[in-house]
């Protein structure tokens, strides 16, 4: 996101907060069920997605323009906030679509924060992306852009009634749509990610040959937080093919101590000579 897109952002997300701070987990989930559902329309419409981010036209006029398409359909707190991304500046029109769809996001994460659910919504979305990835062919559906979401989404619900938070089933639902234009799996992990940061927790994903026991995932998560300087969410892989050691993935950060990276190093040393 450009720095001026950043700039809307900030006022529609002081916005959020300040509802999420009033308001009861029922109510703040409401709020981002509208929130998602304009995201949803401005994707459906592309010629409204422009005609809102126009930096031609001022911006009480493009919010002016969103009060009265929304009068009435959604909620007054939803209004406010999405009046405060249109009356901003934007890079692009699908800047705006993005943030839209971004403060729908958020606005379910921080209804699981007021009902204190959020670390079981990051577990769960996160046990979700494993379950997907080790069945291809229930990750070949959820994935499969040309079936319809709806369809893709049913399949969720059925997956996790029951089993799963229901802002947990919203978010998959969220990234069945493709989040942030990434892939299926790909806006699954950015949602952990978001819901760590929203703890202030960054996520480091852990791959193992076997389980790590709760100890030596506590005393990794303790060392990753002095390294780091703020808590660590530990996410393991666990992956009997590395044979042993461990991978750890901190954002951009890689450190592999995996005996298959060791074997795999000594094996091209040895093929050099």
């Amino acid at each position: 996101m450009a720095s001026v897109s950043r700039e809307s952002y900030a006022a529609a997300s002081e916005r959020l907060e300040a509802h999420a701070r009033r308001a009861n987990p029922e109510t703040i989930a409401g709020t981002a069920g509208d929130v998602l559902g304009v995201a949803d329309l401005l994707r459906r419409e592309p010629r409204l997605r422009r005609a809102l981010s126009d930096p031609a036209r001022p911006g009480e006029d493009r919010a002016g323009l969103l009060s009265t398409l929304l009068e009435g359909k959604v909620g007054k707190p939803a209004l406010d906030m999405v009046g405060a991304l249109v009356a901003g500046r934007w890079s692009a029109p699908s800047e705006l679509l993005g943030a839209t769809e971004r403060l729908g996001v958020e606005a379910l994460l921080a209804s699981a924060d007021r009902a204190g659910d959020l670390g079981e919504v990051e577990d769960e979305l996160f046990r979700f992306g494993q379950i997907v990835t080790a069945d291809p062919a229930l990750g070949g559906t959820l994935s499969d852009v040309i079936a319809p979401v709806a369809q893709r989404a049913e399949l969720v619900r059925a997956l996790l009634s029951g089993k799963a938070k229901a802002v947990t089933v919203r978010l998959v639902e969220v990234a069945l749509a493709g989040f942030g234009g990434r892939s299926f799996d790909g806006a699954l992990a950015r949602l952990v990610e978001l819901s760590a940061e929203r703890r202030d927790r960054q996520v480091a994903y852990v791959t193992v040959a076997a389980p790590l026991t709760d100890e030596e995932e506590r005393r990794l998560g303790a060392k990753l937080a002095e390294l780091y300087g703020r808590e660590v969410s530990v996410k393991q892989l666990v992956q009997p093919e590395i044979l042993g050691g461990m991978s750890v993935r901190v954002g951009s950060d890689l450190y592999d101590g995996t005996v298959l990276r060791r074997l795999t190093d000594t094996r091209n040393a040895l093929a050099k000579r």
